[in-house]
């Protein structure tokens, strides 16, 4: 982990990194991938991108052949994506994109020769498992109280920790910590949401060596992520809710039977008014089982390709390689985009979140 390549987020395309992992993450899904596969996968393309100035074509090319280096040295033979599979793909039809086995063979030798053929890159999830094994005991209390089930509680804790992880893979501002660190960060997310006390307990202190200070703006950027998140899926259960209500409640001209039914509605959701405010909380608070049921997919469509990659890229510096692509070595030093977090975020006290996914 000490000798990882540096990353100084100088990349031109850097605005496109977000839609390219993405297409990792919905592609490795679509094959059923682990999830260390998937996060090599992003972390090699990360580091090349970072490197040269690479055409919006080619960076397909390239995220597909991260992808397949990553599987093959992660997964079993069977599980690779075979060459026909990924010329099937939406977003290699939509590009009129057609990959051949020479070209992967060039683009992989590539890579390989940038990366002085070590493969042996760690990344958050070579370390998740490790620490999972210890991130729930018996001795923990939920809001102060024993738990009921352990077994239920660490199944919440995986199914969290993988979406934290999922989270880590969406802005390149986690790779300014260290692998084992984002996925320290990850189980203490978890924690917090869980409302597990201690919240970071002495053997975790031991078995991952980060103290909680050292945690926290780590922690910040994915609890910030969390809530947007959720803040989204309310919002769009919401407006799902609103038209179903529109559809079942806006009819055609009535008939006499219905007009005289209609004026008993009123009445009747007056009289259940509380039960549908309870069936209202208790569709909020399923928003993020909903989130643990399935991975942290994409903000965008494999059909449909943004704007962005519609346009070409003026390349500076072109370079013909031997994989027959055209790239452009950086001329400059770009200092490393940051982003800015309110930074007030209180993370020291209990979490409180609005969708609880845990009820003891």
């Amino acid at each position: 982990e000490l000798k990882l390549p540096s990353y100084k987020g100088q990349s031109p395309q850097l605005h496109l990194r977000r839609y390219f992992a993405d297409l990792i993450a919905i592609v490795s899904n679509r094959f059923r991938l682990c999830p260390a596969a998937r996060h090599l996968a992003v972390y090699l393309l990360d580091l090349f991108m970072d490197r040269y100035d690479i055409s919006i074509q080619q960076l397909h090319v390239v995220a597909l052949s991260c992808l397949l280096l990553a599987s093959k040295f992660e997964e079993k033979e069977d599980s690779v994506p075979k060459l026909e599979q990924l010329n099937s793909l939406g977003c290699m039809t939509n590009m009129n994109l057609v990959l051949t086995k020479q070209n992967l063979l060039h683009m992989e030798l590539l890579l390989l020769e940038t990366f002085q053929w070590n493969l042996c890159l760690p990344t958050a999830a070579h370390f998740i498992e490790y620490y999972l094994s210890i991130a729930v005991h018996e001795t923990d209390l939920h809001d102060g109280w024993p738990m009921v089930c352990l077994e239920k509680t660490k199944l919440y804790m995986a199914k969290y920790a993988d979406y934290f992880l999922e989270v880590s893979l969406q802005d390149h501002a986690f790779l300014n910590y260290a692998p084992s660190l984002v996925a320290t960060a990850c189980v203490a997310s978890s924690r917090i949401i869980l409302r597990l006390s201690p919240t970071w307990p002495t053997r975790l202190h031991h078995l991952t060596t980060y103290s909680w200070d050292f945690l926290v703006p780590c922690i910040e950027r994915l609890l910030i992520a969390h809530d947007n998140d959720v803040k989204e899926a309310s919002k769009q259960k919401g407006q799902h809710a609103q038209s179903a209500q529109h559809t079942v409640f806006q009819s055609p001209v009535p008939t006499p039977q219905q007009a005289n039914a209609q004026q008993h509605i009123p009445q009747y959701l007056q009289a259940h008014q509380s039960s549908l405010q309870y069936h209202h909380q208790t569709s909020q608070q399923q928003n993020c089982q909903q989130m643990l049921s399935s991975n942290h997919t994409a903000s965008y469509s494999l059909q449909t390709c943004p704007a962005a990659l519609q346009s070409s890229v003026q390349a500076r510096g072109q370079v013909q390689t031997g994989a027959a692509v055209s790239l452009a070595v950086p001329l400059e030093v770009k200092p490393c985009i940051s982003v800015s977090y309110n930074r007030s975020y209180q993370v020291n006290g209990r979490y409180s979140c609005i969708t609880p996914c845990f009820e003891r």
